[in-house]
């Protein structure tokens, strides 16, 4: 009878993780650390805004992650969480070191540059291009794309690490001129742009929340598939990055951040 190693693995691996972490948080006792992030704008499910009887609150993807993080290192404390920022004004926080950290960021060349990353990723994200419900066009890879030309325009959101890598790529007519989903939604409706590029988590949570589930439909499979990472300043202190490394190791090894990924993915607004 043949037993799977992959679950020995994780426990394994969850195993080396959690002494990991308990040595340097052994190593490092010196009282709480403030870490300083910020709210995402426009990107759901990651950060959503929630309104209840206390008022509006920013709860999410990221807000479950850095929770889970604390949790595991008690001492790591992340601040500014209910702060509303662009994406842009987050990179100049962290390029200027007024904010220490971002949540689930796509890597770039342009990022690495600027910007640490640690490894390993917080989670998969598949991007999708979606189009007018009506549209028949057919699209199996980017050179499907280019052939369209003119035709073949991609929208996506103003500031996104997508836009950069897009443009690598290379051929395609991108157009990042729409700060939020809504906007890229009417263009297309409009007639202003062939696809919208966004990810999954979020893309079905955008539509959803737009109330356009029978205007705009996303084209299977995914085209492309990239990791999400935890991105930090370069002033951020080497042992602050190795104990947020040592406990992103620990709940990917638990299946942590599967579970949480799958939770929002799944919860449409």
């Amino acid at each position: 009878m043949h037993v799977s190693s992959a679950p020995l693995r994780r426990r394994s691996t969850g195993r080396r993780a959690a002494a990991a972490l308990a040595l340097l948080l052994w190593a490092g006792g010196a009282g709480a650390v403030e870490l300083r992030t910020a709210a995402q704008d426009a990107t759901a499910p990651k950060f959503v805004a929630r309104h209840g009887p206390a008022g509006a609150q920013v709860v999410g993807l990221c807000i479950d992650i850095l929770q889970a993080i604390e949790r595991l290192d008690p001492e790591l404390r992340f601040v500014g969480t209910q702060h509303w920022l662009p994406v842009p004004r987050v990179e100049a926080g962290l390029a200027a070191g007024t904010l220490d950290v971002a949540c689930a960021l796509l890597r770039t060349p342009e990022r690495e540059a600027r910007f640490h990353f640690i490894e390993p990723a917080l989670f998969p994200a598949n991007f999708y291009l979606a189009v007018r419900a009506d549209d028949q066009v057919r699209v199996k890879d980017w050179d499907d794309v280019r052939r369209l030309g003119a035709r073949g325009t991609v929208l996506v959101m103003h500031g996104f690490g997508i836009a950069q890598r897009l443009k690598r790529i290379g051929g395609l007519r991108v157009d990042d001129g729409g700060n939020d989903s809504a906007t890229n939604f009417n263009k297309l409706l409009a007639g202003r742009g062939r696809f919208y590029l966004h990810r999954a988590p979020g893309i079905q949570w955008e539509i959803s929340r737009a109330g356009m589930d029978n205007r705009i439909k996303l084209l299977s499979p995914p085209i492309l598939s990239e990791g999400l990472h935890m991105m930090a300043s370069r002033q951020l202190a080497p042992e602050l990055a190795e104990r947020l490394r040592a406990a992103i190791v620990q709940l990917r090894a638990d299946g942590a951040l599967e579970r949480l990924r799958a939770k929002w993915e799944g919860e449409l607004p």
